[in-house]
């Protein structure tokens, strides 16, 4: 009997796991949103609120503590650069889980994990559709100069 195990098992042994959750909160923390299982999802978002609350201390410690968990130190910097600065004022619930439906291979439940305030930075460059209509233009007036 599982009492008081309250762990999620995911259908792996603990090694897997932990190097899974850890290498999904890293691609998080980096891309800012993660798209998983439903049960993975779950298993990630106490990870990732744990990695935030650790930023939002700022202190060496917190920081030391981090980077046991993050693969990355370049993540790890920007956890402490720009994310845990971003929520200093929001008392836990940095991520939503939001349900996407359901994959076409196995049927297995979907869900996008990401941070709850994005950050303010803009694609760099043009966006597809500026991108679309000055191909456009280019293929009309060569058409035109014809």
């Amino acid at each position: 009997m599982r009492h008081r195990k309250a762990r999620y098992r995911l259908g792996m042994n603990s090694s897997h796991r932990q190097a899974m959750l850890r290498n999904m909160v890293t691609s998080l923390l980096e891309h800012e949103k993660v798209t998983t299982t439903d049960a993975r999802a779950k298993a990630l978002r106490s990870l990732a609120d744990r990695m935030i609350t650790l930023a939002k201390r700022g202190d060496l410690h917190a920081r030391r503590q981090a980077l046991q968990v993050i693969r990355s130190k370049r993540v790890a910097k920007r956890l402490f650069d720009e994310i845990g600065p971003r929520f200093s004022n929001r008392n836990g619930g940095y991520v939503r889980v939001v349900k996407l439906g359901y994959r076409a291979g196995d049927m297995a439940a979907l869900s996008l994990v990401e941070l709850v305030e994005k950050s303010e930075k803009k694609p760099k460059g043009k966006g597809t559709a500026a991108k679309a209509k000055g191909l456009k233009d280019k293929i009309v007036d060569s058409f035109k100069s014809k």
